[in-house]
Order: structure tokens, then sequence, then C-alpha cells
């Protein structure tokens, strides 16, 4: 065989290869003290640092090649903050409680048979994620604190970024004494990996798609492996007519504005008429002045004439950019029932001081996340205290919403016994 065939042979079994040896390492991972997992941590967070140069020169490679809208730009850019911030992540993993481990429940039966559920790794992850490089060193970092090995396999788009966060990845665990095998990136852009890993069954225990609607659907229809899947962020935040008028001004211009980009920004504003006529214009205005743009049912445009009709599909419609869709409802159980018709089950808010009626839409919907006088782009992770995320779950199965440390685990059953036998 020629040494072209060869590496042509050795491409194509690339991810067959790096699952194996993601095995043995997931077995010695599970296995390491807490100190030495929070040591790879950091020591991860330091090379980071001391790389830092040469992650935002792999960043501009990608930067200059790519071509898409400002939205994914911004997810796709890194900067000495973004680099601080990944850094920072990953120590605050090492901070909190290992979650390998944990007995979550303990009983002992009439026989005198104790049982105890204990917390361990699941094993083997896959992620495959698109444009925010950064997901690379969240997902490692949660993976490396849980005790599960990791393959990545980041878009094209981020592939220079992806492999030089790999390396500071790669030298906080050499640091600790653990194999670098435990956190593995494919190693092109070519797509064969994507269904190499999909087709990985009995090598990669579980996969992670984090990305857009296409991805997602490609890897639940052909994944051989659990999904852990991670739907449309199609965000609504509802504004009832006890909302106080300047915190949902404020409460609104954040969930829509501070980065529209991203999964838990407010897609769809619905707004009760009774108070419709007074606060949506200051809404419009708000929003205008911050560069948004509006699709407004006919109600909405009656109040605010100018602005654009919003067709069906529009209520459908992830925008991931400075698009908002509005519509002007009559109540409570409206804003439920167009949640429940056009929503992705990701995250949704009601702005209101009404308490009863707080409770009725925090009992109402059935997203992953739901939140009272609070922005939509508080369903982070690391907003919510889990140092990072892995993605949002917005199934129904194992994990819901910010998917951190805990998630990563799953169980096993100790049964300690004196003798017994089983009549």
């Amino acid at each position: 065989m020629s040494a072209s065939m060869k590496a042509e042979a050795t491409e194509s079994n690339a991810i067959v290869g790096m699952a194996r040896a993601a095995r043995i390492a997931a077995r010695t991972l599970a296995q390491s003290p807490t100190a030495i997992r929070d040591k790879a941590l950091w020591a991860a967070a330091s090379a980071l640092r001391e790389q830092s140069n040469a992650i935002l020169e792999a960043n501009a490679k990608d930067l200059a090649a790519y071509a898409g809208t400002d939205a994914f730009r911004d997810r796709l850019t890194l900067n000495a903050e973004r680099v601080e911030a990944m850094a920072k992540g990953l120590e605050d993993m090492a901070d909190l409680s290992d979650p390998v481990g944990r007995i979550l429940s303990e009983w002992t039966r009439p026989n005198g048979l104790k049982i105890r559920r204990v917390a361990t790794p699941i094993g083997v992850l896959g992620v495959i994620y698109e444009s925010r490089p950064n997901v690379g060193a969240d997902a490692a970092g949660l993976c490396i604190k849980s005790g599960n090995a990791v393959i990545l396999r980041g878009g094209s788009e981020s592939f220079h970024s992806a492999q030089a966060i790999h390396k500071a990845m790669a030298a906080g665990l050499e640091a600790a004494g653990l194999p670098v095998d435990a956190v593995q990136v494919a190693p092109s852009a070519d797509r064969k990996h994507v269904a190499d890993m999909l087709a990985a069954s009995g090598l990669i225990d579980l996969i992670i798609p984090r990305g857009g609607k296409s991805l997602v659907e490609r890897v639940q229809n052909e994944a051989r492996i659990p999904v852990l899947a991670h739907a449309e962020g199609l965000c609504h935040t509802y504004i009832h007519a006890a909302a106080e008028p300047q915190m949902a001004r404020r409460v609104l211009a954040n969930a829509k504005m501070r980065r529209p980009g991203i999964c838990g920004s407010t897609e769809t504003l619905l707004i009760d008429n009774a108070i419709a006529s007074e606060l949506l214009p200051e809404i419009v205005s708000d929003l205008r002045e911050l560069g948004c743009d509006f699709r407004a049912d006919e109600r909405a445009r009656h109040i605010v004439p100018g602005l654009e009709p919003a067709a069906d599909e529009d209520f459908a419609t992830e925008w991931l950019a400075p698009v908002l869709s509005v519509a002007v409802v009559d109540g409570v159980e409206a804003a439920l029932a167009h949640i429940s018709r056009y929503g992705s089950g990701h995250t949704e808010a009601i702005i209101t001081s009404d308490e009863a009626v707080a409770t009725r839409f925090l009992n109402g919907t059935d997203s992953a996340v739901v939140m009272w006088n609070a922005s939509t782009q508080f369903c982070d992770g690391g907003e919510f205290g889990f140092g990072a995320e892995i993605g949002i779950a917005t199934g129904r199965v194992h994990a819901r919403g910010p998917v951190g440390l805990e998630q990563l685990t799953t169980f096993r059953y100790e049964v300690l016994g004196t003798g017994q036998t089983r009549p």
C-alpha cells in the first residue's frame, strides 16, 4: 500500500481509533482522585492564558475565511477577554464539588441488605458543535471534572481555533499526569468525522450536538448512539398587564440585544393587550436604538404603524439576529397558547408583579427553563452556578436545561451484604 493510501486509511479510521483510546483513558479518569482532576483544570486554565496569543492567531485564520452572518461571526470571534473567560470557567469548575461518587440515595432492606445509588461518569462522550470555539474548552473541562473522556468535533469554520484550544487542554491533562486521550479533537474539518462519531456504537456512549437546527436533526436522524439533544432556542418573553414598565423595557432589551446570536436570546415578544398601547411604542423605540428590527402581528402594527408584518412562519423562526417577532395577546392563557404552538421548549420568561399570574405561567409552560422577571439570557450553565455548560437540553429524558457536571453522570447500584442468600 502506498504512503498516500495508508494516510487515507488512517484518516478514515481516525474516529474509531480515537474512541478506543478514549475508552481506555476514561477508565483512568473515572478512577482518578478529585484533586488530580482539579489539578488538570487549573493547569489547563494556565495553559489557555499562556497560549492566548497562539489561540487568537488561530482564531484570526478562522475569521479571515468566514463569510457568514454577523451574529455567527460574533459567536466565532475570540478576544483576550473571551480567552480569559474560558480559563476562569475551568477554575470555577475546579472549585465545584466532585459529581462522581455522590450517594444519590441509600436504604436498607428487611433482610439487612444495604443498597445505595452512586453517581458515576457516563464514559465516552462525543460533542459536535458549531461556530463557538469556547464550547471546546467548556466541554473538555466539564468532562474532565465529571470523569468522562470526550471527543470533540467543532465546525469547519472554527477548526484552527479548536485545535489551538485543544493544545491547552492537553497540556492541563499532562501536567496532572492524566492521559491526554481523555480529551481529543477531530483531526480535520472533514464532515465524515461526524458520520463516524454517530456510528461509533459501543465506543462512544453519548452524543451531544450543539449547533443549528440542521446539525441537530442530522444527529438525531443518523445516530446509532443515545443523543442529548439541544433543539432551537425559540425563546419568548411575555410582558403581562401587571408588569412594571421600566423593568419590562430593561429586561427585554437585555433578553433580545445583549447577544442576539445565542440560543437564550428572546426571539418573540408577547405583550398583553391591556398595556400594549402604552408600552409597545416605548419598547420599539428602545430596541430600534440598539439596532433591532421587527416582525409584528396586525394588532402590534395598529399600535406602532410601520412595523414589518409577521408571517406565520416568523413566529416559528429562531432569528439568532437582531430581529424580534411581536404579538399582542389577551392575557396569560393566550400567551401560553402561543408558546405551546410555536415554542421549541428552551426558555420562556414572564414579566409581572402578579405572583398568581407568574405561578400560572411557570406551571403552564413545558419548556426546560421558565423565568419570572429575568432576562432569558440567564439560561446559561455559568449563570446557574454550574461553572459552564456542555449545552442546553430541551428533551425530557436524563437532563433538561443547562447541562453541567451532575447531568454528565449516570449511576450504579452498590449492594452491601453480610452473607445473605435469596430464598
